[in-house]
């Protein structure tokens, strides 16, 4: 999923620290400058959507979170005898979370930090402030706080915010920290042969269209925590970051949630340009860009990698619970239905933004 966000580059002196593994550092979701779209790992980004998954029952077509993910984490939880305040205060958080929309956004909140001791900072100082980006010290944390309210406007979420925050301190230096590190570890091999298959073959061939839809350079982050549906700001053409799965069995599975992820921007301008401001209020239109982003996904890998496509298909299936046997293309029209008007917006804006390549 794409957030669409301000554009501007964040970096907060005295409070930034190092990335915490998987690559050179970046400055508020900035990317590298030594390489493109460097492949990293972020434990800051996996620890806060961690704490979301342990609250929400994430029932979509494609979900959010890895199949399974919370259940497993649980049963580790349970078998080293942890509890922590997460644990203690899962009703309270998750009675906020159901009548405020807006914290759920709160998921990509990360993805403007470089770790969580420099985000723990910054969430203190806007909880001091009340919100209020014009009490800010200077005008770099006025817009983290602007960040930051997008999601915790209210005095309640906030709120929420404090106790969410705190809770993850607690789980993370109880558990997730050293839960991380090791399933980090048994992924490096992957990681590794991801960041190799990426900037020798795949990188090459998503270029032209990540340079024409103003996505040219960023960080794309492999987070254990993560299923189809990866997690995306734009922060302006060089500066994006992309949290994907981690790959489990083939590191290719981070380039199908990559191609799904970056599709997201033309794939919402054919929705919007193709249904009615009624079918928009009846929320036609996210039912119609989460589709159209798994089936966008699959246009664009046809022409920039079609070797990637079966792949694709048969993990965009696996995420729906669907077969992956037979006529696979055919199943992912089916399970994934877009109408033709849609679909057909959807490649005129593929072979735009490709036609010069």
């Amino acid at each position: 999923m794409r957030k669409v966000v301000l554009l501007f580059t964040l970096s907060l002196s005295g409070a930034c620290a190092s990335a915490t593994s998987g690559g050179s550092p970046t400055t508020g979701g900035a990317a590298t400058t030594a390489q493109v779209w460097p492949v990293l790992t972020r434990s800051h980004v996996d620890l806060w959507l961690h704490g979301y998954a342990m609250l929400l029952r994430d029932t979509a077509t494609v979900p959010v979170f890895r199949p399974g993910y919370r259940d497993r984490v649980q049963a580790e939880r349970t078998r080293r005898g942890v509890s922590t305040m997460l644990d203690a205060n899962r009703d309270r958080l998750q009675a906020r979370l159901a009548v405020s929309p807006a914290i759920v956004n709160g998921q990509f909140a990360p993805m403007y930090f470089e770790s969580f001791d420099q985000m723990r900072q910054v969430v203190d100082l806007f909880l001091r402030a009340g919100g209020d980006p014009r009490a800010a010290s200077d005008r770099t944390l006025a817009l983290y706080f602007a960040v930051l309210g997008q999601s915790f406007a209210t005095a309640a979420d906030r709120d929420w915010l404090r106790l969410f925050t705190q809770a993850l301190e607690d789980e993370r230096r109880q558990f997730y920290q050293q839960y991380w590190t090791s399933q980090n570890g048994a992924h490096l091999a992957l990681v590794r042969a991801a960041d190799s298959l990426w900037q020798g073959t795949y990188r090459t061939r998503f270029r032209g269209f990540l340079n024409n839809t103003q996505q040219e350079n960023g960080d794309m982050i492999l987070a254990l925590t993560l299923g189809g549906e990866g997690r995306t700001v734009n922060f302006s053409a060089r500066q994006n970051a992309v949290a994907v799965t981690m790959p489990e069995q083939d590191a290719r599975e981070a380039f199908y949630v990559f191609a799904h992820e970056v599709v997201s921007g033309i794939v919402s301008t054919a929705v919007n340009d193709n249904i009615t401001p009624a079918d928009q209020r009846a929320g036609a239109g996210a039912r119609y860009v989460t589709t159209g982003t798994v089936r966008g996904g699959a246009m664009l890998l046809d022409r920039v990698a079609p070797e990637l496509v079966a792949g694709y298909t048969r993990y965009y299936l696996s995420q729906a619970g669907a077969s992956t046997s037979g006529d696979i293309a055919a199943r992912l029209a089916t399970t994934f239905p877009l109408p033709d008007v849609i679909r057909d917006a959807i490649n005129r804006q593929l072979q735009v933004v490709l036609g010069g390549i």
